[in-house]
């Protein structure tokens, strides 16, 4: 996803529970309800992409925001 022209968010979102449904809320006024499966299927996405993420360069502009 290089040339989105966002900054990276430096602070995590927030997941609860509520109804049986999953709420997280990110930084910047993010927010999201989730089916219990989908926020599973949500962790293992974002924990395989951080994982990646750590193996690569940087990208240099600082005028990357996620």
């Amino acid at each position: 996803m290089n040339g989105h022209g966002l900054e990276p968010h430096r602070q995590g979102g927030t997941a609860s529970a509520e109804s049986g449904i999953v709420l997280l809320e990110g930084p910047g006024g993010v927010a999201v309800a989730l089916t219990p499966d989908a926020a599973e299927a949500t962790a293992r996405s974002l924990d395989a992409a951080a994982l990646e993420a750590r193996g690569q360069r940087p990208i240099q502009s600082p005028s990357i925001r996620i």
